[in-house]
């Protein structure tokens, strides 16, 4: 029997009325895009230098998920005749910080014909939620690595309809091909949240994508909706983020957003009268009365108790059972303020988990928010050789410049002991002309 896995938030189907459909997993990924719309985003994929004139063009690994049998041999052949074309230009970043705002424009006007604010927060939580802290290695430890885009993840329980936010996101990847996936599945998340009346989400961009299905993180490091201990789980599960209590309940106020179908995740009724007639496809289980708005009636939902047709699942219930999450529980039930302060926060360190970002500090694209600045470089701390007082982001832009030249700041380049002795000589015969004047 197949695991039921809980899905953080659950989740959409497209309306009756859009060209979008619910699609199984066995089929989608021969019905996902347009044989000729394939071929363009397949052509257009490439690493975008937004503050110089140079385009790197290459030829990713892109599964066949977004390749439809019919064309895809010629999609193929078409990435392998460019996979040897490029230009040279200066370093550049992973995503072009116009191209995001472009997007996030798009993503709000998609949200306002669509309804998918539920399924875009799933979809950045659940490639960033396979973050394992015990793991240092980029991209074994999993995290917001764009991964979920490959069919083996999206076939993982705890994805079954995330296919759905890939066809709705995979015109914009296509329009703006200088932002990466992982990216903008975050952005899209981020945007969801706040359009649907959330906090704003303090969010850096600048994330690299994984390459290939190979990198994907095994099946089973995201959370189950009915474990036999749901506090334990949630910990075990969490804790391996990095995530604390807190944290925890805070992320679960997100379930203030969309429904549960059991088709899907095998938890909920098939429809109840909040979601019978949509919007978007009918059907399914909220655990709110207004699935589409977020607040913290999640939290005086589950606490009060009192609508049979609302959803409350066993790691719903455990957060006024156990008495470390009741203590967090119980404050967001009864102030929002708070609730969505410690939510934004913990949103966006989800969204930052396990990530690899260049520039290594990312990058902003609020107005009026005020940028990284770049990390000041202190000679002493490298001449010296004190390479452990450089931060990890220094370090790689030390590496990225000098290992061309033998040197890392880890190992620091070797004296030129013949230039030196010549310039003590130099120093020397100087001297000696001036005392002899």
């Amino acid at each position: 029997m197949a695991q039921r896995l809980i899905q953080f938030p659950l989740t959409y189907s497209s309306s009756p009325h859009s060209t979008m459909t619910s699609l199984t997993l066995g089929s989608a990924a021969s019905r996902l895009l347009p044989s000729a719309a394939a071929a363009n985003s397949a052509a257009k994929l490439s690493l975008y230098c937004p503050h110089s004139v140079k385009l790197f063009r290459s030829s990713p690994l892109i599964s066949h998920l977004f390749l439809p049998q019919k064309g895809a041999a010629a999609a193929s052949r078409l990435l392998r005749s460019r996979s040897s074309s490029y230009s040279t230009v200066t370093k550049c970043f992973a995503s072009d910080p116009e191209q995001l705002k472009s997007a996030r424009e798009d993503i709000k006007e998609l949200l306002k014909t669509k309804f998918c604010h539920p399924i875009l927060v799933r979809l950045g939580w659940h490639d960033a939620g396979t973050y394992n802290k015990n793991i240092e290695d980029w991209p074994q430890r999993g995290g917001a690595n764009g991964s979920l885009r490959f069919e083996i993840e999206l076939k993982h329980a705890a994805n079954a309809g995330l296919v759905n936010a890939l066809q709705l996101l995979l015109p914009l990847k296509d329009k703006y091909s200088g932002v990466t996936y992982a990216d903008l599945f975050q952005l899209a998340s981020a945007t969801a949240v706040e359009e649907a009346g959330g906090p704003k989400i303090p969010m850096k961009y600048g994330r690299v994508d994984v390459s290939g299905p190979e990198q994907c993180p095994e099946e089973g490091r995201l959370p189950d909706a009915g474990p036999p201990s749901p506090a334990a789980h949630l910990r075990d599960v969490f804790y391996r983020m990095g995530l604390n209590d807190k944290e925890i309940v805070a992320l679960s106020g997100a379930h203030t957003l969309g429904r549960s179908r059991p088709e899907r995740s095998g938890w909920g009724m098939p429809e109840t009268k909040y979601t019978k007639d949509g919007p978007g496809a009918p059907g399914g289980q909220s655990w709110t009365v207004q699935w589409l708005k977020f607040d913290n009636s999640y939290f005086k939902d589950i606490k009060e108790r009192r609508d049979a047709e609302l959803l409350v699942l066993p790691t719903d219930a455990v957060l006024f059972e156990d008495p470390a999450f009741k203590e967090y529980a119980e404050k967001y039930a009864a102030d929002q303020e708070a609730f969505f302060k410690d939510y934004a926060e913990a949103h966006a360190k989800l969204s930052n988990l396990g990530a690899k970002f260049d520039p290594p500090e990312g990058f902003s694209i609020d107005e009026g928010t005020s940028q990284p600045q770049p990390e000041k470089f202190v000679a002493a701390n490298y001449s010296t050789g004190k390479v452990s007082e450089l931060s990890e982001a220094m370090k790689q832009k030390i590496r990225a410049e000098y290992e061309g030249l033998g040197g890392s700041p880890d190992k620091p380049l070797p004296s030129n002991y013949f230039l030196n002795i010549m310039i003590v000589i130099g120093v020397l015969a100087i001297l000696t002309s001036l005392l002899g004047n």
